[in-house]
């Protein structure tokens, strides 16, 4: 047991390693691509990837699905789409509401429509009917439901080939950096068959950042750090949240599936499994900006994180659809299925175990190990050992809380030398966070999904929050 303690924790220490290096790297990476004016390297370049297609032809189809969110957030979105360097008539907007919502979300919708449709080529708002039959209510059908709305009313009847259009899905709170849509086309149009490929961003939760308390930000900057590790090694990255497609495949698979929570990964492997394994996500290392999860009360904030993230850890629902469509499908090469099955099943009982077991094998074994072990020399020299590795560990969170820094937004104008030293010190935290808000919830959400029936997850909608 002892052995398997020290073993565990050199694996720990590094992974920790190997995933800071990548996290560093993908840094470098955005940085650099934050300073291209890409529609400047689009218009240079010209670049197609079939000779018939180029930048100028390529429609931005931009989905934004919302429930019960502030007309501010909404407006916020709006303007950062107008912000865009990338020409708007190229645009296609459709907000969707749901009607469980109405009367509220469809004033909204009218308002936000009302003073932004005319910026664009096309603007619809749907509203997404209630208590269909076969369907979750959640955001996974409401985009359905938008796809094939926008396909009908728009697309069709001006009969713009699918192969022009990038689809991008955005959270309600979603707000672009105004090269956002230039460097999509310009990964679009130079990926090798850009149209089995899909295209992930980085979610920077910052956009309310400063506003939200110590827990909510390591946990905000945690989930963000994880998806740039993830950036640089693309030949396992899936969809997460905001992302963006072609429309073509979408249309070919049925859009998104509407009965389970965790869409935005789901699309991934409807993709996989439907083109025989040929669909791959391609990373942008460019940022998108979206909402830390905060409510007005401290409490209410730690209830919503742990919703959050049992959610998220909900898309362990697509383990079972993977593996049923693995054994169906004969087109998929049997290395391709090992790979993505070990992968993603190693990477959801890492997510429910690690932090549990790091935490309890330092003193557990001592605790209960009975005389034979508590007298020996290696119980002695135990957590010494343990202790070390851990302190070695410990530098990819020295080195997390300096990006998280580096990575802050504009600072308001109360914000001061002693916040910078609170917002390193705040990252002490997150032993904290990793067991009560990684390894609990996703326990949870596996439990439930193993139970079945009346434990399993609905969609929960993250509710968004301002202070003023």
């Amino acid at each position: 047991m002892a052995a398997f303690i020290i073993l565990f924790d050199i694996y720990w220490l590094l992974k920790t390693v190997f995933l800071s290096l990548h996290l560093r790297h993908t840094f470098g990476v955005m940085k650099k691509n934050l300073k291209i004016d890409w529609l400047e390297k689009l218009q240079k370049e010209n670049p197609t990837p079939d000779g018939k297609i180029f930048w100028q032809d390529v429609y931005h189809l931009i989905i934004l699905p919302f429930y019960k969110e502030p007309y501010d957030v909404i407006k916020e979105t709006f303007d950062s789409l107008i912000s865009s360097n990338y020409p708007k008539d190229k645009f296609i907007i459709v907000l969707g509401i749901e009607e469980r919502a109405c009367p509220a979300a469809l004033l909204a919708a009218e308002e936000i429509k009302k003073e932004y449709a005319g910026n664009f080529f096309k603007f619809l708002i749907t509203v997404h009917p209630k208590n269909l039959p076969g369907e979750i209510p959640g955001k996974g059908s409401n985009e359905s439901w938008m796809g094939q709305k926008v396909k009908e009313e728009i697309i069709d009847r001006l009969n713009i080939p699918y192969r022009h259009i990038l689809v991008s899905v955005f959270d309600i709170d979603t707000r672009i950096e105004k090269n956002y849509f230039s460097i999509l086309s310009y990964r679009f149009l130079t990926a090798a068959n850009p149209w089995r490929a899909s295209y992930q961003p980085i979610p920077l939760f910052t956009n309310n950042i400063f506003h939200a308390p110590s827990l909510a930000r390591v946990i905000s900057f945690s989930c963000t750090f994880w998806q740039m590790m993830q950036q640089a090694r693309p030949e396992r990255l899936t969809t997460f949240s905001s992302h963006s497609m072609p429309f073509e495949p979408l249309e070919k698979i049925g859009f998104w599936s509407k009965d389970l929570v965790s869409e935005d990964s789901r699309i991934f492997w409807q993709c996989f499994i439907h083109f025989n394994g040929d669909w791959k996500v391609i990373p942008l290392n460019y940022p998108v900006f979206m909402d830390a999860n905060i409510a007005p009360t401290f409490f209410g904030t730690m209830k919503n994180l742990y919703k959050q993230q049992r959610r998220w850890a909900w898309g362990v629902e697509n383990i079972p659809f993977m593996l049923d469509g693995f054994l169906k499908n004969k087109s998929i090469s049997f290395s391709k299925k090992l790979y993505w099955a070990f992968n993603s099943i190693e990477g959801f009982h890492s997510w429910a175990t690690n932090a549990l077991i790091i935490f309890a094998l330092g003193w557990l074994p001592l605790l209960l190990g009975g005389d034979n072990f508590n007298y020996s020399l290696l119980s002695y020299s135990l957590p010494e050992i343990t202790r070390f590795i851990m302190s070695l560990a410990s530098i990819g969170i020295i080195s997390s809380a300096i990006l998280s820094v580096l990575l802050l937004p504009p600072k308001p104008s109360w914000f001061s030398g002693r916040h910078y030293l609170l917002y390193i010190i705040e990252w002490a935290l997150m032993p904290i966070t990793l067991i009560i808000f990684g390894s609990l919830p996703a326990i949870d959400a596996e439990t439930r999904l193993a139970l079945g029936g009346k434990w399993r997850l609905g969609f929960w909608v993250t509710p968004k929050f301002r202070k003023k």
